[in-house]
């Protein structure tokens, strides 16, 4: 019995590869890596992080959730019909195609899928793609709840890896202010693909796809698929540093999701609150993505030219400057004794002692402190620095 189970996961995780929406967003990552790259050095004449950052980081940074959201699946016996799933990856490939990474949050795909399902159903409406009739399902029977309760836990989900990466991502982007100065703006747009265990009630599978894994629970057939949930994220910071502000952010998704997760639960006795809980949670997310837009609208910028120093845009990674606790938002007021205004001034100070760097820096608490490194020869001439011109 147990290698029969581990046949059938592994199969399931075959399966995983034969999903058009893995492709779709490998696709969609190696694009916005590349086209942050363009950007970053259309700006800056150098990229900050590599071109397949993105990929890399899609596959690999919700690896741990994605093994914690299928257990909490697999625990709960959370159960949803195969035509739920395959409206989830054609509103995933529509927003990817579309490059609006709004569309992509578990808050939006989920409930519009859970509303096409129930419509199906209501209208009485069914179509023949292959073998495989597909039919609207009364939400009432068990995905009321489940969908609520999935799209919590993918909410939670995503709140997290906004807190942890929306910073690390955060290209700067040169703005020109109202005044006519040159201001910084700090964009994140990311992609995560968490592949997750889903149990399909039914052998939903046995006329498209005969060889599919299957198992009985009782009388009951059930079939287990390796689904990837796609989560996308984007906004645009001015007013405050990325790294204050996304984890702002992210712990106001992780709050909805824990919220959206309970009442999931109690949509198990009453499904009629799986609906609301739904439409709120969409609501809720909307609104936490249009107060950070308005409130980093162009009136005033974090970061741009300082009357004290050198303004820090950006630190390139593995360099003398991050190695010296350098981050964006500081501000560079003496090299070597002598004050810095420009990377010209910056370049030239750092000539004075050609194997020795020493810099007072203003932190993002306007208070001073001294920092330094040897500098040697293969080092960037600038020591790894973007700054604001």
């Amino acid at each position: 019995m147990d290698s029969t189970i581990l046949i059938e996961v592994l199969k399931s995780i075959g399966r995983f590869f034969i999903n058009p929406v893995l492709y779709i967003a490998i696709f969609s990552a190696v694009f916005l890596g590349y086209h942050r790259v363009k950007r970053e050095r259309k700006y800056f004449k150098i990229r900050i992080l590599g071109g397949w950052s993105e990929l890399k980081n899609m596959l690999l940074a919700g690896f741990v959730l994605s093994l914690i959201v299928s257990l909490s699946s697999i625990l709960i016996g959370l159960t949803v019909p195969l035509e739920f799933l395959i409206l989830i990856s054609l509103i995933s490939i529509i927003g990817l195609l579309l490059f609006n990474y709004h569309l992509l949050s578990p808050i939006i795909v989920i409930p519009v899928a859970f509303v096409l399902v129930a419509s199906m159903y209501w209208q009485d409406w069914s179509f023949k793609i292959g073998g495989f009739e597909f039919v609207g399902h009364n939400v009432a029977d068990g995905l009321a709840a489940t969908a609520p309760i999935l799209a919590g836990v993918l909410l939670m989900a995503e709140g997290l890896l906004i807190r942890r990466y929306g910073a690390k991502f955060a290209s700067p982007i040169v703005e020109t202010t109202k005044r006519g100065f040159n201001g910084i703006a700090y964009f994140s747009k990311k992609i995560w693909v968490l592949p997750v265990f889903i149990i399909i009630p039914g052998n939903a599978f046995q006329g498209l796809l005969p060889y599919w894994p299957q198992f009985s629970l009782g009388q009951e057939q059930f079939s287990l698929v390796l689904f990837p949930f796609v989560i996308g994220f984007q906004q645009v910071i001015r007013k405050k540093m990325p790294l204050y502000v996304y984890p702002e952010i992210g712990r106001s998704i992780i709050f909805t999701g824990q919220l959206l997760l309970l009442v999931g639960f109690t949509a198990y006795f009453f499904p009629i609150l799986g609906a609301i809980a739904l439409a709120l949670g969409m609501i809720s997310r909307t609104i936490i993505g249009i107060y950070y837009k308005r409130k980093e609208d162009r009136d005033s910028y974090a970061v741009m030219r300082s009357g004290k120093g050198a303004m820090i845009a950006a630190v390139l990674p593995n360099s003398p400057a991050e190695k010296m606790g350098l981050i964006a938002g500081e501000v560079i007021q003496r090299v070597n004794g002598q004050e810095v205004f420009s990377e010209h001034e910056l370049y030239e100070a750092l000539q004075i002692n050609a194997a020795h760097c020493r810099l007072e820096v203003i932190d993002h608490n306007q208070e001073l402190r001294l920092t330094q490194h040897a500098v040697h020869n293969e080092d960037h001439h600038k020591i790894g620095l973007l700054l604001v011109k």
